[in-house]
């Protein structure tokens, strides 16, 4: 399974995978290609690490979503990796129609929240501000409706007492990082 992953910061996530991957415990997955829209972001440090091509695509003209010409940008550059997955792991862009459509069935997320609650933007203070003692993270197909599409698995992380939001945070990344590989390595053998 060619994996491609879109991220739009320091690529912790991505990390978590390739730390995978060089593991082996990736499952039948490889990832072939990393994409960021921000030029100077942590995760394209990723490819000399760990041997894997990475680019900026420049996302212009809009600044929160994947539409126009920097849609076709993305396009382009995905279908040229061939993916059978395409991960957003940590991509702060709303993708659209034309993305959706050119790779149906082949988009995941990871959130960090316990879909369906709290999604958008800042998953993670949401829960914290509401009070839960019970939030997590989630992978999900990508749908049009943001944060919206089949959840295909979820990780608890409890909030205690003593916790901080930094603390929570720190709890929640762990959980992601185990969660979003697990996931991973699952597709690549079939399961759904």
């Amino acid at each position: 399974m060619r994996v491609v992953i879109l991220g739009s910061g320091r690529g912790s996530n991505a990390e978590a995978i390739l730390e995978a991957q060089q593991r082996g415990h990736l499952g039948a997955a490889r990832v072939v290609q990393i994409l960021s829209d921000q030029p100077n972001a942590g995760i394209l440090a990723l490819g000399a690490r760990f041997g894997v091509p990475v680019a900026f695509i420049d996302p212009a003209p809009f600044k929160t979503k994947l539409e126009g010409v920097g849609e076709e940008r993305f396009i382009a550059a995905v279908q040229a990796a061939q993916p059978d997955l395409v991960v957003l792991a940590g991509f702060m862009r709303v993708v659209k129609p034309g993305f959706l459509n050119a790779f149906a069935g082949k988009i995941i997320n990871l959130h960090p929240s316990l879909l369906p609650s709290f999604p958008g933007l800042d998953g993670i203070g949401q829960a914290w501000r509401r009070g839960v003692k019970v939030t997590g993270c989630t992978v999900h197909g990508v749908t049009a409706e943001v944060d919206g599409g089949p959840i295909i698995d979820q990780a608890v992380v409890r909030i205690e007492a003593d916790d901080t939001l930094e603390s929570l945070s720190a709890k929640m990344h762990a959980a992601e990082h185990e969660l979003l590989p697990r996931v991973i390595a699952r597709l690549s053998e079939g399961a759904k």
